[in-house]
Parts: structure tokens; sequence; C-alpha cells
């Protein structure tokens, strides 16, 4: 069995092992950071820099006072700004703690893929694909979610109608506390709905992609098992006096 045959014979054990490497790693840069590890912590942030905005308000932080902190706060010990390009440099501090290399939408939508596929593994033969159509449907919340927070951030980062959702308040009457319209904090409006449409992103391409693999897996075994058995048919044909001793 050469290389090749090998990884499409444990595509699963494969897929669970690199990509959860690349989901949980950013999740090692505040802990090197609160170990004095700092080249191997900023190291995280650089190379996952490159994927995610990673802007300090809308990421979560370890070995701090807080999980999240809000725009202003960051802004008090760092700098007074909008601009995203020096924002998403803040990392942390001592007393704020240091924030995990993946921002909360991007924590959502990789888990979620690796979580889900942990749990199709063992329902793999009864599951069958969605439709492109059910998938498009799934993954449509996280693009208007992503879709309006990019519009809104043109107006400046904390500037935004999605920064305020007035929209919001208006709709519900402002029956909600003032602290889940306004701000991306943990459990506001924003925040629920990066976690819930990034949720709903990693189940739908778990529920397209993977049983389909699987489809095209057990059709490969099939195409080589008959095969096989082509061959094994072949010789007897042409050895007819082998069997008989």
């Amino acid at each position: 069995m050469n290389a090749f045959q090998w990884i499409s014979a444990h595509w699963f054990a494969v897929f669970l092992t690199i990509y959860g490497l690349w989901v949980f790693v950013p999740f090692l840069a505040p802990v090197f950071m609160q170990l004095g590890w700092t080249g191997a912590g900023k190291a995280i942030y650089f190379i996952y820099s490159f994927f995610c905005h990673q802007l300090p308000e809308r990421s979560f932080f370890f070995f701090g006072e807080k999980t999240m902190y809000s725009l202003s706060e960051v802004q008090s010990v760092w700098q007074d700004t909008m601009n995203p390009l020096i924002l998403r440099k803040f990392i942390g501090n001592e007393t704020m703690g240091w924030k995990v290399a993946w921002s909360d939408r991007m924590i959502s939508f990789y888990t979620s893929v690796w979580f889900f596929a942990l749990l199709w593994y063992p329902l793999r033969r009864k599951i069958k694909p969605i439709t492109w159509w059910s998938f498009i449907f799934i993954l449509l919340p996280l693009a208007v979610d992503g879709g309006t927070h990019a519009v809104s951030d043109f107006a400046g980062i904390g500037q935004g109608f999605r920064d305020t959702n007035t929209w919001l308040a208006m709709l519900t009457n402002n029956v909600l506390p003032a602290t889940f319209y306004a701000g991306d904090a943990l459990g506001s409006f924003n925040s629920l709905m990066r976690f819930i449409t990034g949720f709903l992103a990693g189940l739908g391409i778990v529920w397209l992609a993977f049983p389909y693999v699987f489809q095209t897996q057990a059709y490969n075994q099939k195409l080589d098992e008959i095969s096989y058995a082509k061959v094994i048919e072949q010789i007897k044909n042409q050895n007819p006096h082998s069997s008989g001793g």
C-alpha cells in the first residue's frame, strides 16, 4: 500500500488530525504568551493573521479580567483609533490577558466543522448528503450577517449600524438590555449571531461534503473488489486445471 492509498483508507483520521491542528493551534497563542514564550505566541498570531481579522473587540481573551473587551476598553490601553489594521495588532497584556488568534466567528465556524465531523462519523452509513439548495439556505445566515458587518464597518469600526443595532432595538421595542443591542460583547446580539451563523455553516459543510466523500470511497472500494474478482476469474479461466490438484 503506497502513501496515497493509505491516506485514502484513513482519510477521516488524517482530516481530524491535520484540520484539528489548524483549528486548535490558535488557542495556544494566549497560553504561550502567559507562559512567557512570546516568540511562539507571536508567531501564531502572525501566521493566523492571514486568515482572520483578529480584531480584539471580537476575540476571546484568556488569563485576564474578562473573556471579551469592548472597543473602548481596548482603545483605552492600546490606541484611540478605529483603524482595524492597528486594532488587530493588540494581542493583550498581563492585566487583560491574551487573545485567541481566532475571532469569535472563526472559532464558531472552524471548530463546528471539526466537532460535527466527529459526530457524523458513527452515523456515516445512515446520513445522506443534503441538497445544494439546503446547503445554500444554511449558509445564507452567515452571508447576511458577515455581509452586513462588512458594510457596517465601512462607516468605521464601532460606528456602523451593526455596532448600535438601533434597527433591532426598534423592532423589539427595546425589551432587552442595552448591552444586548450595542457592541460585540459576549451575549450581545452581534456575538450571538456570529456564533449561530458560524455553527450553521459548519453543520452545512459537514452535512454536504462528508457523505459525498464517504459514498465516493465506498464506490471506489466496490470497484476495486469487482476488478480483483475479475482478475481472479481470468486467472482461473486461463488455468482451468490449477484448482484440481
